[in-house]
C-alpha cells in the first residue's frame, strides 16, 4: 500500500494532476465554508435562530444588529383593560407604574422571571403594582393550560398567588393531575371543591380570556410583560429581564 500511495502521481497525467488539484481545492474551501456558517449559527450570526421569549425559534432578520444586555427596550402602545375586581393584582391600586404580565407555568423563562417581578414588588413598595395573566402555549407545553386552570381553582379560594408561585418553583413537577391536587391540599385547599372545578375545567373560559388579552396586546411568546405609566403609555418586556433592566424601565416613570 505504501509504494502505490507513493507512485499515485508518477501514473497521471499533467491534465489528470491539474483536475485532480481543482477538485480537492474547492472541496477543501466547502469544508471551511461549513465550519464557518456552522460557527455563525452557534454564536448567534446573522442566520442564526432568534428564540422568543417562550423559547419558539424564528429566523433572524439579515444582517439585524444583536441586542446588548443594556439596549433599551422600545415603547409600544398597546390597550390593556384592567379588571380592578378580577384581576389577580399584587400591589397599591394607586401605583404609579403596572406591570401586566402574560405567563405560562412551564416555560422555563417564566420561572426565571418570577422572582424577578418578586423583587420588584418587594423593591418598590407602593409605587409598582403586579397583575398577573395566563398565556399556556400549549404547542410546545401541554400541561401549561391545565396548570393555569388549576390556579383560577385556586383563586376560588383565596390562593391564587400562593398556588402560582408553587408552581414556578417546581416546576416540571406536575404533569400528573394527582400532583397539582396534591398542592392544593397542601396549601390548605378544600380539596372536594377544587376538584370539582379542577376536573370540570370549570376555569378554562378565564384562561381563555387572558389568552385573548395577550394575543391582542401582540404577545408572541412567554413571559410577555406590559409596563403601563400613570398617564397609560406602554412599554413591552419580551423575554425574562433581569432585575436592574427592569428598574431601568421602571425609574424613569416614578419621576
Amino acid at each position: 500500500m505504501e509504494s502505490k500511495r507513493n507512485n499515485l502521481f508518477d501514473v497521471m497525467s499533467p491534465a489528470q494532476t491539474f483536475v485532480f488539484g481543482i477538485v480537492a481545492g474547492i472541496m477543501t474551501l466547502c469544508t471551511i465554508g461549513f465550519f464557518v456558517l456552522l460557527s455563525i449559527m452557534l454564536t448567534g450570526g446573522n442566520f442564526a435562530m432568534a428564540k422568543t421569549s417562550g423559547g419558539n425559534a424564528v429566523a433572524a432578520a439579515p444582517n439585524a444588529a444583536a441586542p446588548t444586555a443594556a439596549a433599551p427596550t422600545a415603547a409600544r402602545q398597546v390597550t390593556i383593560d384592567i379588571d380592578e375586581k378580577n384581576d389577580h393584582i399584587l400591589g397599591d391600586k394607586n401605583a404609579k407604574v403596572t406591570i401586566v404580565e402574560f405567563s405560562d407555568a412551564e416555560c422555563p423563562f417564566c420561572s426565571r422571571f418570577h422572582p424577578t417581578m418578586q423583587q420588584v414588588m418587594a423593591d418598590y413598595d407602593g409605587d409598582v403594582r403586579w397583575i398577573f395573566r395566563h398565556f399556556p402555549l400549549e404547542s410546545i407545553h401541554p400541561t401549561a393550560r391545565k396548570l393555569a386552570v388549576a390556579s383560577e381553582c385556586a383563586a376560588q379560594q383565596g390562593k391564587f398567588w400562593e398556588f402560582t408561585d408553587q408552581l414556578y418553583e417546581r416546576q416540571g413537577s406536575f404533569s400528573a393531575d394527582t400532583v397539582i391536587k396534591g398542592l392544593a391540599k397542601e396549601l390548605g385547599l378544600n380539596a372536594s371543591k377544587f376538584d370539582s372545578c379542577f376536573d370540570g375545567r370549570e376555569t378554562d373560559n378565564l384562561v381563555q380570556d387572558d389568552l385573548n388579552a395577550a394575543t391582542a396586546a401582540g404577545c408572541t411568546g412567554t413571559p410577555c410583560s406590559i409596563v403601563i405609566d400613570k398617564d397609560g403609555n406602554t412599554t413591552p418586556i419580551n423575554g425574562a429581564f433581569p432585575i436592574d433592566r427592569v428598574k431601568a424601565i421602571i425609574d424613569p416613570l416614578l419621576k
